[in-house]
């Protein structure tokens, strides 16, 4: 402290002498740093004193120290302003001030910062310098923010390698044909289909393909292939045909036209799939013309293309050309005709039958062309394809923008597949009459989009559209392309997309369009706009087929009956009821009649209805029908909490992906909160994740469990919990935690209980998460100087330093910088270091750095200041009967055996006299005894004080009086919903 002395043992008078001397010299000190009033206090007899505050610095100059993760920050705020030099020697730093201060760089002292040694303040010339002493990776930067001269301290960059590398060699693919030059050809079957399994030594490009009777599956690894471990025939194709070339390998497989072929890549091994349906999913590969080659030509895409292969086809006798790719799988849709080449259909890889002697194939990274020297003939290939282009064309648009056709579901007499081709074949045809500067005509690709819309085939009409308007910006402004693509997003289930589309200018006006937007509003909750839109687009509401009315008119008839509109909701279920739709249409529609059934208090004929259509064999109708029924039967008391929740779980995993499941979810989350099971209320509730979002009851499923668990930790729901059981539920959901106070408090208040309970390890886990991943700056260094007086409970001093050490920061208040040094003096006490310790609370008159004083006059055996010091902190407590608390007892405990070692008798009479009729309810009476006895008197031994001073009721009491300050702080969320209302909230 600012009275510090070092004393000698001595006896007699000579002691008195000595402390004498002390104190003359200790009030001198006193009088030249200001605080002559603690130092008279700590030598002399205690008086009254009330809580002393940190006394403010009388220095000029105030040192500041923040810690970053990659850098250190040491900043110097001057009164008045001062420049600053620095020079460099070595690993020794030295800043330079133009003039003289006597700064307070104590906390430097005992702990400096990371990459810095230890600092030293001199005074040269009337001049302040500090040296640094870096450690031997750090490097340092001086400068100056805000008129602040700083000093940055990081590490430093590694030095270069004085050796350079030589140049790598251009690297190649490893060879995938292994050592014995054959590749063995395994057969898996599962069902319908059969799988095909090649395995090379390294990664191999693939090329798979169908030409006529036959699918080949190429290699670009004249590999031996060897099949004779497969069958020779089966159910998917009769003959197997090994061929091998120059950089090739293949197996041409004949196979019935209902075979489809699937290519997989797993690392060095393909698979290929021969069934009657293709269910995996590969990359198309994009075809069209080279825009910038002058004669035409054709370009691909081909990610991770081989060099191209020509082979000899032994069924026909003319020649393939064939461009092998590593996975994944990429390939040809369809099939692509021009006069002097046909791209063939390919699950994996490029292929083409060549018409022309003189074709080129350049193959340079990805890019694959194909040409001629005098330039492709890139026009119809014959009068059939003629012929069969005009013919797609009769799929006409409709009279509105954004309506469906009913026409367009109509199949062609020649049937589905021969129509779809026909369709396809034209918009290839299309796509090769464009040219630079002018793209293609659009009319064949709409054509398509209307047969796929009309057929429900939404995902591949948006991708249509998408191709149409990167090859053709100005379809942006198009009315029907809009249209279409927007009400195609929609029934893909893209409302967000599909709004976009709908909403543009080019559709204000449409009444089709608004339609489609009232169906958009109505699955986002949006029940108001979806009712108005739906009466804007009533002129276009008999245009549609009668599955689009009833859809229409049910959305219609669920926003009014979720604005309490009934009547309006009955007149729209009567427009759903009388359009003469299928099975399933109709039991949606019967499910919303329900629910207003429901809505209007009949809930005997709701439930028969949902009852009716729970039975349904349609899982799209039943499950909900089945989570309906079996609510109004718990609210009704027809069956059990249990029984419900036995039910609401058979419907969560019996029909997923759509708001029906998330309403399942809410639902039995509810009913495990209202039965206390929370873990499981959580559990159900966070099952649903990040699913459906744009859904109005994801947003409501999340403010369900957001509530709960704010009820749960915020508004004291939990408390009923063991503490290590809330513990252990806090940080199985912590990822609930919100940002910001609610979500501090949350953690403070389960804080609390775990310190109460003596959980001090549990309770410095969880401030430690929130310190190192969930705050900055001050909120940081507050949590952080909680963590570190945890650390300090627990006996961890090292720990608490460092906990104080890293949330170092510049721009704290003054109250915070006191604490943080009450705090990192009673670490550093703990480890012994008595003289650091004292030089941080200096200038603190505050309560805790007098009894850190004490703590280090103490374990410095300087008795006399010792036994005043704690004399003082006791203050008239003798005045009243009460009880000592424990650190009470602790203090006066330590008081008697300091005047008894320092030989004080009159100091020890007087505490005698005043604390003697304490001694009887004391915890410790006989340590109290014999600390009070003295050593003179003849009743106790110096021996005997070996056993007081071991006694633990001094740090006890500081304990207690730290878990009294935890419950005590305030909260900054202010005062808390009462329990009811949070049970309220979180069951939404």
């Amino acid at each position: 402290g600012a009275c510090r002395a070092r004393c000698r043992r001595r006896s007699g008078s000579g002691r008195r002498a000595a402390a004498q001397g002390r104190i003359a010299m200790s009030l001198r000190r006193a009088l030249r740093s200001g605080v002559a009033a603690v130092c008279i206090a700590g030598v002399a007899a205690p008086a009254a004193v009330g809580v002393a505050q940190a006394a403010a610095s009388a220095s000029p100059l105030q040192v500041r120290t923040g810690q970053g993760k990659d850098f250190s920050h040491i900043e110097f705020r001057w009164a008045g302003g001062a420049r600053m030099t620095s020079r460099r020697d070595g690993q020794v730093l030295t800043v330079a001030f133009s003039r003289d201060a006597k700064p307070d760089i104590a906390e430097l002292r005992a702990m400096p910062p990371r990459w810095v040694k230890k600092a030293e303040a001199r005074h040269v010339n009337g001049r302040l310098e500090i040296a640094f002493t870096l450690t031997d990776d750090a490097d340092a930067k001086v400068g100056v923010a805000d008129g602040a001269p700083f000093v940055n301290f990081f590490k430093a960059p590694d030095k270069p390698a004085t050796a350079v590398a030589a140049a790598a060699p251009e690297r190649t693919r490893p060879n995938p044909i292994p050592a014995n030059g054959a590749i063995k050809v395994s057969a898996e079957k599962a069902g319908l289909a059969v799988t095909l399994n090649f395995d090379f030594a390294a990664p191999a490009g693939a090329a798979v393909f169908r030409r006529g009777e036959a699918i080949w599956i190429v290699f670009d690894a004249a590999a031996r292939l060897d099949a004779g471990a497969i069958p020779a025939s089966s159910a998917q194709y009769s003959k197997v045909q090994a061929l091998r070339g120059a950089g090739y390998s293949a197996l041409r497989v004949v196979a019935p036209e209902a075979t489809l072929a699937m290519a997989q890549a797993h690392g060095s091994r393909w698979s290929v799939t021969l069934g009657p349906r293709s269910e995996g999913r590969f990359d198309a590969i994009r075809l069209a013309r080279d825009l910038n080659s002058n004669p035409a030509a054709l370009t691909a895409v081909v990610a991770g293309a081989s060099p191209v292969v020509w082979i000899d086809d032994p069924a026909v006798g003319d020649r393939l050309m064939v461009v092998a790719a590593l996975g994944p799988a990429k390939g040809m849709p369809g099939r692509r005709e021009y006069v002097d080449v046909a791209v063939l259909p390919s699950a994996q890889g490029l292929a083409a039958e060549v018409r022309a002697p003189d074709l080129a194939v350049n193959v340079q990274g990805d890019l694959v062309q194909i040409g001629r020297p005098k330039g492709l003939s890139l026009s119809l290939a014959s009068a059939e394809g003629l012929a069969t282009a005009q013919g797609a064309g009769d799929l006409a648009a409709a009279s509105l923008p954004s309506l469906i056709s009913p026409d367009w579901a109509k199949t062609a007499p020649h049937g589905f597949l021969k129509q779809y081709e026909a369709l396809f074949n034209a918009m290839a045809v299309e796509a090769g009459t464009g040219s630079p500067g002018a793209p293609a005509p659009h009319k064949a690709r709409m054509a398509m989009v209307r047969f796929l819309i009309g057929h429900d085939l939404a995902f591949e009409a948006i991708g249509m559209l998408n191709a149409a308007a990167r090859a053709d910006q100005t379809l942006m402004g198009d009315a029907e392309f809009r249209g279409l693509r927007g009400a195609a997003r929609t029934m893909a289930g893209r409302y967000k997309e599909a709004e976009a589309d709908l909403s543009t200018a080019v559709l204000s006006d449409d009444p089709s369009a608004a339609l489609w937007r009232s169906l958009i509003a109505a699955k986002a909750g949006n029940w108001e706009d979806a009712r108005a839109k739906y009466a804007e687009g009533q002129r276009a509401f008999a245009d549609f087929s009668p599955v689009w009315r009833a859809r229409f008119a049910r959305s219609a008839a669920e926003a009014s009956l979720a604005l309490g509109d009934y009547v309006g909701a009955g007149a729209s279920m009567n427009q759903a009821l009388t359009q003469g739709v299928g099975p399933e249409e109709q039991l949606e529609t019967r499910l919303v009649q329900a629910k207003l059934l429901a809505a209007t208090g009949d809930k005997k004929r709701a439930l028969a209805v949902f009852q009716a259509v729970a039975r349904a064999p349609i899982e799209k109708v039943s499950a909900p029908a089945l989570l309906y029924a079996s609510q109004i039967q718990l609210e009704t008391g027809v069956i059990t909490p249990s029984q419900a929740a036995s039910t609401y779980g058979q419907v969560r995993y019996r029909w997923r992906g759509d708001a029906t499941e998330l309403e399942t979810i809410r639902a039995l989350g509810s009913l495990y909160l209202d039965q206390g099971k929370y873990r499981e209320a959580l559990e159900a509730l966070r099952s649903a994740g990040q699913r459906l979002p744009d859904l109005p009851e994801a947003v409501l499923l999340q403010n369900d469990l957001y509530s709960a668990f704010r009820g749960l930790f915020l508004d004291g729901l939990a408390d009923g919990l063991q503490p290590i059981q809330a513990l252990a539920l806090f940080y199985d959901f912590k990822d609930m935690t919100p940002i910001g106070a609610e979500g501090d408090q949350m953690v403070r208040n389960l804080v609390r209980r775990l310190v109460d309970v003596d959980l001090l390890d549990q309770a410095a886990e969880l401030l430690k998460y929130q310190v190192d991943n969930r705050l900055d700056g001050i909120p940081k260094a507050q949590v952080a100087t909680d963590l570190a007086t945890i650390y300090l409970m627990a006996r961890k001093p090292e720990a608490a330093l460092q906990a104080i050490n890293e949330s170092r920061s510049t721009l704290l208040p003054n109250a915070l910088n006191a604490e943080r040094r009450v705090v990192t003096a009673r670490a550093l006490v703990s480890l012994g270091r008595l003289e650091a310790a004292g030089e941080i609370i200096e200038a603190d008159t505050s309560r805790e750095a007098q009894d850190i004083r004490a703590e280090v006059a103490w374990k410095g055996k300087t008795w006399p200041q010792a036994g005043g010091l704690y004399e003082k902190a006791l203050g008239e407590r003798w005045k009243s009967p009460a009880i000592l608390a424990a650190d009470e007892e602790g203090k006066l405990l330590r008081a008697g055996v300091a005047y008894s070692l320092a030989d004080d008798d009159a100091s020890l009479a007087r505490l005698r006299g005043r604390y003697q009729g304490f001694i009887e309810a004391a915890r410790n009476p006989e340590a109290l005894r014999v600390a009070l006895a003295g050593v003179g008197e003849g009743v106790v031994g110096r021996a005997d004080f070996s056993r007081a001073t071991a006694d633990t009721q001094t740090f006890a009491g500081w304990v207690a009086r730290m878990k009294q300050r935890f419950r005590d702080k305030p909260s900054p969320t202010g005062p808390a919903p009462t329990r009811q209302a949070s049970a309220a909230a979180a069951k939404g």
